[in-house]
């Protein structure tokens, strides 16, 4: 039996509800298809979002959301999205499957959808193909109240109100598809951006992202910490987990065998040193401001499913990409002084999705069932949690059999979130809480083969179930079934 500990003593801050954000490119079949149909489509539709998608998203509690790219935002001209349709500019996404879009998804429509989900908008502004005025216009278009010339061209195209949209990120991936630079010279393009990044209204400042780095590329976070953190709140870092590590032959999202299933949790637990280390660089670039770390890109990069579009990035997603999914929000929620924004990538039918659409069919994913487990983190007390792992894994990929989090919300509920990453062998825990106490328990888990996955056809084959845990002389006892998610609830 192996003991969990959750030391209610000690906490490591707040859970920033933001750490569960989604990310929604207009890549492949995100947008158009698989979040927006269009008021014309004969799929249920409010203001040509899918009804089914965000019924299903609304779920999840979605805190922000960020838009238009990754890749697609250093080429997005954000004022041919805007104003009448039939008016608008035919664009040829060059980055992804050189498909061509009518714009008829652009910031109002984006808008509405934040509207519809009930989260935050996060827009990612153009700095590779951009210009300092077009994103300082951006920014005065969404949050000006008063009078002035993108002020009223957005009430001419319908919208009184300003949105205040609060996150804004000064390019994407400057190291590569947002323009290949030096850290050096996108230090000092940050400092100018964001000097014309204005506040429109003293209650609602902006919070400026910087692009950070791939991976672990320290040197690319220590210089723009260091030469622009003074500019902005946050630097962004994006890392996937890609189970071959070979990026051309990257590994089906079924088909895989154990070595591959354990070399994918080896790589996607990098996550945690590349989160203690850029933030320590973070701090030692920059003693004199808290400046947070932004995992603006995150989750597993597949080979595409057979017959689609190389540039669609379309895949499917198992009972493995769960506990992908459980490792990564357990370490961002444990490093939470660290961590203040995390977006998956990405949100619908694109790497590591929620929900996956066909035609009028939508299906939720195992990664989507793990977030709906995991909301009760969100703007939660984080509490010291320690799990008491066994090695398992095939030759030089050994990884701990648990990986846990726990947090404690304004009502005093306790949700420790536990994996059993052992793909073969279900795990007896004992969880001794220090410095809190438990009346009552319920919980769920999510469990399978780790190839176990939804089809249009089966579509519930991977869901969650009722979890029976003991609750006995103040101590929790539980059978972790092989390959599984569980969250466990404690009422004090």
């Amino acid at each position: 039996m192996s003991t969990i500990i959750v030391n209610a003593g000690r906490s490591a801050g707040t859970i920033n509800r933001n750490i569960y954000g989604h990310f929604a490119e207009h890549l492949g079949r995100c947008i158009y298809g698989g979040i927006y149909v269009g008021e014309d489509s004969d799929i249920p539709n409010e203001n040509g979002m899918r009804r089914d998608v965000v019924d299903a998203l609304r779920k999840l509690h979605i805190p922000v959301l960020r838009w238009p790219g990754g890749c697609f935002a250093d080429t997005y001209h954000w004022q041919d999205g805007i104003g009448p349709k039939a008016g608008r500019k035919t664009i040829v996404n060059t980055n992804w499957g050189g498909v061509t879009e009518d714009n008829s998804f652009g910031t109002h429509e984006f808008m509405a959808l934040c509207r519809q989900l009930g989260c935050d908008a996060y827009i990612s502004g153009n700095v590779g193909s951009g210009t300092v005025q077009e994103l300082s216009d951006w920014i005065e278009y969404c949050n000006m109240g008063g009078i002035s010339p993108m002020a009223n061209l957005r009430r001419a195209n319908g919208q009184e109100e300003p949105w205040f949209v609060r996150f804004w990120g000064i390019g994407n991936e400057a190291w590569g598809c947002g323009g290949n630079m030096r850290p050096e010279f996108y230090a000092d393009l940050c400092r100018q951006y964001a000097t014309y990044m204005r506040d429109y209204h003293p209650d609602h400042r902006i919070f400026r992202i910087a692009s950070g780095a791939s991976n672990d590329d320290y040197r690319w976070t220590k210089i723009v910490a260091e030469q622009a953190g003074h500019t902005i709140d946050a630097l962004s870092m994006h890392y996937y987990t890609v189970p071959t590590g070979i990026w051309n032959k990257k590994g089906a999202a079924t088909v895989f065998d154990r070595e591959e299933y354990y070399k994918t949790i080896k790589s996607t637990l990098f996550m945690d040193e590349l989160v203690e280390n850029h933030g320590r660089v973070m701090r030692r670039a920059k003693p004199d401001k808290k400046l947070g770390l932004v995992v603006d890109e995150w989750g597993t990069w597949l080979d595409v499913e057979e017959g689609t579009n190389p540039g669609f990035l379309y895949q499917q997603n198992a009972m493995r990409d769960a506990i992908v999914a459980a490792v990564n929000l357990n370490i961002f929620n444990n490093h939470c002084d660290t961590v203040v924004m995390a977006n998956i990538a990405q949100t619908v039918n694109v790497l590591q999705a929620m929900v996956l659409t066909e035609g009028d069919r939508m299906l939720c994913t195992p990664t989507y069932h793990v977030f709906e487990m995991y909301k009760g983190h969100q703007d939660a007390q984080q509490l010291e949690c320690y799990a008491q792992a066994t090695l398992v894994g095939e030759g030089e990929n050994t990884v701990p059999n648990l990986h846990a989090s726990a947090s404690r919300n304004e009502n005093g509920e306790i949700l420790l979130t536990v994996a059993n990453i052992d793909m073969d062998k279900p795990c007896p825990i004992d969880v001794i809480l220090a410095e809190a106490s438990a009346s009552s328990v319920t919980a769920r888990v999510l469990c399978g083969d780790p190839h176990d996955h939804n089809t249009f056809d089966a579509p519930e084959t991977v869901k969650p179930a009722a979890f029976d845990v003991q609750l006995k002389d103040g101590r929790l006892t539980a059978t972790l079934p092989a390959c599984s998610v569980a969250a466990i609830t404690i009422k004090p």
